[in-house]
């Protein structure tokens, strides 16, 4: 369920990512070549990611499901909506499930450029990202101000955070070689292999069900 909803917000998304990805590749590589810095891929791509990531939530929050205004426009009580779900059910996978995973890569890719392994420095900023987020749904979108997000998303970040703690400490103890530049771009570039074959795997089981 998870592989479709991500396929489905790339499939809406995807000419706003593919343009910037084009334009911001194009200067990046312009500004290394001009000022005759090397390119170390992982590094460039990790930094294009991280833009990437930004524009797909801010197109999740302010464009996927949007809803008028309700009766009930804010939820300031902690923990109120949490336990409104059913476990396994689709409302619990995208409101509760959903809300935790998105924060994830914030937390871990904020740990990863501030090189920091200060919990609450991975705290706050996800709070004030979370925090802007649901007062720009609330005022600009019109959705439902509630705090249970703040706390999912708060808590993704945190796990991003973990998550990038457990690769340094692993990474720490990896032989010189599995270090080295080229190693870590073949890496990279294996995983991306692999993830487009098994993306376009799905895409074709889903267009043999269909037809």
């Amino acid at each position: 369920m998870l592989k479709a909803q991500i396929l489905e917000i790339m499939q809406n998304a995807w000419p706003m990512l593919l343009i910037f990805t084009v334009v911001m590749s194009s200067i990046r590589i312009a500004y290394l070549k001009a000022n005759r810095e090397k390119i170390i891929f992982y590094k460039e791509f990790f930094g294009l990611l991280f833009m990437l990531y930004i524009l797909t939530l801010f197109y999740i929050v302010t464009y996927q499901d949007p809803v008028s205004n309700s009766i009930s426009s804010y939820n300031l009580m902690p923990f109120k909506e949490l336990f409104r779900y059913d476990f396994g059910t689709t409302l619990f996978y995208k409101n509760i499930v959903g809300n935790l995973v998105l924060f994830v890569p914030f937390g871990l890719f904020v740990s990863y450029y501030l090189k920091t392994k200060h919990i609450g420095l991975i705290f706050l900023l996800s709070l004030i990202s979370s925090v802007t987020i649901e007062f720009a749904q609330r005022l600009i979108v019109g959705r439902v101000f509630d705090v249970d997000d703040i706390i999912l998303n708060v808590a993704g970040g945190i796990v991003g955070y973990f998550i990038y703690v457990i690769i340094e400490a692993v990474r720490d103890h990896l032989p010189k070689i599995f270090k080295k530049d080229w190693f870590i771009n073949l890496f990279i570039i294996i995983i991306l292999l692999l993830l487009f074959l098994y993306f376009c795997s799905f895409n074709i089981g889903m267009i043999k069900v269909l037809s």
